[in-house]
């Protein structure tokens, strides 16, 4: 008789329900797992073996083979041996809650003496177990939490092996539940950022820009001499940042737990990441790759914010493969086997000298490049990549004034930070029926339906596109940027002083 026991595999940032079967046959004693394993699933055996016999249960003396199904979906990782050392306990009658064990999914590593280790991806692979016909799951203790902001599963978590046992036979594990709610309320109040913009002196047009960038979702380069503030003002970013959404909170889970970067005491994400990346990443490191794809630093940043400074200093391939993304919001890494989609909708916030020697226009060094050295450095970002930036600015250095005296009475993020959460907001409210968050994200289609101006706007516009030859692109950019403006300024039509804001900050490198 074959015993089934139920787990579930993960595929990209989801996952799918897996079945594994378990038949011992009265042969000569052997152990062989199938169902496209990998090297992890394969040493199974041994852990499974060893854990099964140390938790004082005696393992099969006949032939044992386990089958992964569906067998042809490729299975990675040790969050198997669970669920076929309490298969093969089920096929030697150990356990005999027939109703109880079939409605269970199991989850967990085993360690040799019969306890459950912690594993990757808990997240995605509960949630992969939702709308079937799975109601309890058991997972390692040090994953439960986690597992548990998956609502409509009853979560248990397990210590020891015998502990999932004895769950079947009488003494039954303390079901786990989370306050998902109060735990992003409650880390919200309590956020900390090393960096502040009442520490920045000067820059208010630099400020604007990345508090219109915040507030819609909008991807902005930066151009100054060195020293101008380009990377202080970037790592202030986060500080004016809105807080996640209970949904951006959980696809963000997701993505660092499978990527095993979730601390074991926080089972939820609750701040927008920030990724700064070296100008030596690679570009399977910008997007993800690998024979068995993962994710990259462009779903590491998704919902918060992918920080390029020194820009130009990228490999011109590496700066490229963002494009896609960019206008997508997702990024689709196929391999001859394999074709998986990961998130990747991040505001790209880029950070440049605007020449080689870096003083193109500063009114205190002067320049030494030629014309033709500007030219081609400049040209290390193509037009197509430039068209997917919405706000592109100059940041100048500032006077021997402006460093003594500027500052004392600057604005702080928390500032800044109700106004983009109040500007978020309406945006949430506006797009609640689309499927998106934020102005950045709206398609042609919904340019048209909620980018509504008034005849001086559009009169305005019409000026701005026969001026500066604006493409599609650009225009359908520049009036969700002008959207954002207005959604600051609390109106819901966009008036044409708003166009005007958004089209000062299209100043770097436009053509």
């Amino acid at each position: 008789m074959v015993t089934k026991s139920i787990t579930s595999a993960i595929v990209g940032i989801s996952s799918c329900m897996v079945e594994a079967e378990v038949d011992v046959i009265n042969s000569l004693p052997s152990f062989i797992i199938v169902g496209l394993p990998d090297n992890a699933i394969n040493e199974a055996r041994e852990r499974v073996r060893s854990a099964i016999k140390n938790s004082c249960y005696s393992f099969p003396r006949g032939r044992v083979i386990v089958n992964l199904a569906p067998a042809d979906i490729k299975k990675e990782g040790t969050n198997f041996d669970l669920p076929i050392a309490v298969g093969i306990l089920k096929e030697e009658g150990v356990i005999e809650n027939e109703d109880e064990f079939n409605s269970t999914a199991f989850i967990g590593e085993l360690s040799l003496d019969g306890k459950i280790r912690g594993v990757n991806g808990i997240l995605p692979l509960v949630s992969g177990l939702l709308n079937t016909h799975i109601k309890n799951v058991i997972v390692p203790n040090v994953n439960a939490k986690e597992a548990a902001l998956v609502k409509g599963l009853n979560i248990f978590g397990a210590e020891t092996l015998v502990d999932v046992v004895n769950h079947f036979t009488g003494t039954p594990l303390e079901k786990v539940t989370v306050n998902i709610d109060a735990y992003l309320t409650e880390n919200y109040i309590n956020d900390t950022y090393g960096y502040d913009f009442k520490d920045v002196k000067g820059q208010q047009k630099a400020k604007k820009a990345l508090e219109i960038a915040a507030a819609g979702g909008h991807n902005i380069l930066m151009s100054g001499s060195p020293g101008s503030g380009k990377t202080m003002m970037a790592k202030c970013f986060a500080s004016i940042l809105p807080p996640l959404e209970l949904e951006e909170a959980l696809e963000l889970t997701k993505i660092y737990s499978i990527c095993g970067l979730l601390p074991s005491d926080e089972p939820l994400v609750t701040k927008r990441p920030f990724r700064a990346v070296h100008h030596t990443a690679s570009p399977n490191g910008i997007i993800g790759g690998g024979g068995n794809p993962k994710p990259g630093e462009i779903t590491l940043a998704h919902r918060g914010v992918l920080f390029l400074d020194e820009m130009v200093e990228f490999p011109r391939n590496v700066l490229e493969v963002l494009r896609q993304p960019l206008e997508d919001g997702e990024i689709v890494i196929s391999r001859a086997k394999t074709s998986v989609k990961y998130p990747s909708k991040f505001i790209l916030i880029g950070a440049m000298n605007p020449c080689p020697c870096g003083f193109l226009g500063d009114k205190e060094k002067q320049c030494t490049c030629s014309e033709f050295q500007i030219q081609r450095y400049r040209s290390r970002l193509s037009g197509p990549l430039l068209d997917r930036i919405d706000l592109q600015i100059e940041v100048p250095r500032l006077s021997a004034e402006e460093l003594v005296n500027a500052g004392n009475n600057a604005e702080s993020s928390e500032e800044i930070r109700k106004r983009v959460v109040k500007a978020r907001k309406i945006q949430i409210e506006r797009y609640k029926n689309e499927g998106i968050l934020t102005n950045s994200e709206l398609t042609p289609a919904l340019v048209k339906k909620y980018c509504k101006t008034d005849d001086e706007a559009k009169q305005l516009l019409k000026l701005s596109s026969e001026k500066y030859r604006l493409s599609g692109r650009k225009y359908d950019r520049l009036l969700k940027l002008a959207r954002t403006v207005a959604d600051l300024n609390n109106s819901d039509i966009i008036k044409s002083e708003h166009v005007m804001s958004a089209l000062q900050f299209r100043g770097v490198n436009e053509g």
